[in-house]
């Protein structure tokens, strides 16, 4: 495994147009902060919000943290001045709002480029209409790039459910055939899938029972609306202690003299094969990242 694994259990939206927001998102032990430019900002405030967001990200201090920039969508009034902004603000990310093919990611590339953006500056794309849902398996194909390499799907619930008419329901049995039909096509091609937001912020019990149902279905982590939920969030999407000492048995098992090159194994009485390994190194990746961060999982 030689990709580099992150930890995306928790990524906050901050409305970038409030300066002491970006200051403390410095101090949150969310995974990832998106400086928002978009659903968060008035009109008239968005230009001021460009350059606070921007300046945010160049002065960094975000310690592991990944500092993601969500844009208005190129076809908006902002759209234009937005990508060149975030092309040279050392934003480890764009996040591109409301993408519903695989010709937006084309024209998202293309604007970075355009811009001048680094190669390794990284594109999350929400998913948040009824034809972004429908063409997410090609979405999510175009993720393989020299240049900025497509990371992450994101699910706009909130969108979602007002798009295709669906109730938002406590089990949201309306939503789980566009959630799961996105988790399928992000697996599909590497990438990882964030979950949408839960709107009652004072609703612990109710966010903890999303967060398990999300990591149930294969969500990697959750988009959160306030600092209060990141700690429930984080803990549900941690892997437990005793999937990570199953992971390392299974990975040891593999790497035995015995073993070696072997596609089928037996451990424990059961049988063990190459995939398993290859999930169980994810999961050891991903808590190593996990401890990095600072994180006691």
């Amino acid at each position: 495994m030689t990709e580099k694994i992150r930890p995306r259990r928790s990524a906050l939206y901050m409305p970038a147009a409030n300066a002491r927001a970006l200051e403390k998102a410095r101090t949150l032990d969310a995974d990832a902060v998106i400086f928002d430019l978009e659903d968060a900002v008035a009109p008239e405030a968005k230009a001021d919000a460009r350059v606070r967001a921007c300046a945010a990200a160049a002065a960094g201090g975000y310690g592991n943290r990944e500092v993601v920039i969500r844009v208005n969508s190129l076809a908006s009034a902002w759209g234009a001045e937005d990508f060149p902004a975030v092309a040279k603000s050392g934003a480890d990310a764009v996040c591109a709002p409301k993408v519903q093919s695989a010709d937006d990611v084309a024209a998202i590339r293309g604007a970075l480029e355009s811009a001048g953006a680094p190669g390794g500056l990284e594109i999350w794309v929400m998913i948040e209409t009824p034809l972004g849902i429908l063409n997410a398996g090609e979405i999510a194909a175009a993720a393989r790039a020299e240049q900025y390499p497509l990371q992450a799907l994101v699910m706009g619930t909130n969108d979602i459910a007002r798009e295709i008419r669906a109730a938002q329901t406590a089990d949201r049995l309306p939503m789980l055939a566009s959630l799961s039909h996105c988790i399928v096509a992000a697996r599909a091609h590497g990438l990882d899938i964030l979950d949408g937001v839960y709107n009652n912020f004072r609703d612990s019990e109710g966010l903890e029972a999303e967060c398990v149902q999300g990591r149930e279905l294969g969500m990697d982590g959750k988009t959160l609306i306030h600092p209060g939920q990141i700690d429930i969030c984080n803990a549900v999407f941690s892997p437990p202690r005793e999937e990570i000492e199953e992971a390392r048995k299974i990975i040891a098992a593999f790497e035995a003299r015995e073993n070696r090159g072997k596609g089928v194994i037996t451990l424990e009485g059961r049988m063990v094969e190459l995939l398993h390994r290859d999930m169980a190194l994810r999961t050891v990746a991903i808590a190593r990242a996990i401890a990095e961060s600072g994180d006691d999982i």
